[in-house]
C-alpha cells in the first residue's frame, strides 16, 4: 500500500483506470489516497462505484470484453483463460447468448469470470438473460464491484 499510496496522483488514476476504465472511478479511487491498507481501498473503490451514474458505469462497461471473445487487455485475458478450454459447441452458444445479452440489454454481458469455466459463465449468462433491467443493472454493479476487487489486490501486490 505504501507504494500505491506514495504515488504522483495522475499515475495512481491511470493504474486504476487499468482496473475500472471509468476515468470517473479512478479519479474519485486516486484522491481517496492515502489509504490505510487493502481493505481500505477495496472499501473505498466500492463506495465510489456504488454512486456512479450509469452513464460512467457504461464508460466501465466499455473496458470490458465479450465473455469468451477476444480479450484486448491481460486482466481480462487471465480472467478469462477458462473459457480457453470449452469445446466449439460452449464457445458458440456463449457468443450467440452474448449477442442476445446486447440485444436485450445494450451492453456487454459483465461476470467476474475469474476461476470459472465456460460451462459455468454460459449458465450464469443463461440466467441473467430472464433478469429484467433494474435487476440486471444490480448485478452487473455488483460483478463490477467484484472484477474491481480482484484487479485493485493485484495492483498493489495482495492475492487471495
Amino acid at each position: 500500500m505504501a507504494e500505491f499510496n506514495g504515488l504522483p496522483g495522475p499515475q495512481r488514476v491511470r493504474l486504476l483506470t487499468g482496473v475500472c476504465a471509468s476515468a470517473v472511478w479512478a479519479e474519485q479511487v486516486a484522491a481517496g489516497a492515502p489509504y490505510p491498507d487493502v481493505d481500505a481501498l477495496l472499501d473505498g473503490a466500492d463506495r465510489v462505484l456504488g454512486e456512479l451514474p450509469e452513464v460512467e458505469i457504461d464508460a466501465a462497461l466499455a473496458g470490458h470484453p465479450r465473455i469468451g471473445g477476444r480479450a484486448d487487455n491481460a486482466a481480462s485475458a487471465r480472467e478469462q483463460a477458462g473459457v480457453l478450454a470449452a469445446g466449439d459447441d460452449v464457445r458458440a452458444e456463449l457468443a450467440a447468448k452474448n449477442q442476445a445479452y446486447e440485444r436485450r440489454f445494450g451492453h456487454v454481458y459483465l461476470v467476474c469470470a475469474s476461476g470459472r469455466s465456460a460451462e459455468e459463465l454460459l449458465a450464469v449468462l443463461t440466467d441473467r438473460l430472464t433478469n429484467d433491467a433494474t435487476t440486471e443493472r444490480r448485478v452487473l454493479r455488483k460483478e463490477l464491484a467484484e472484477i474491481n476487487r480482484l484487479r485493485l489486490r493485484r495492483l498493489v501486490g495482495v492475492q487471495r
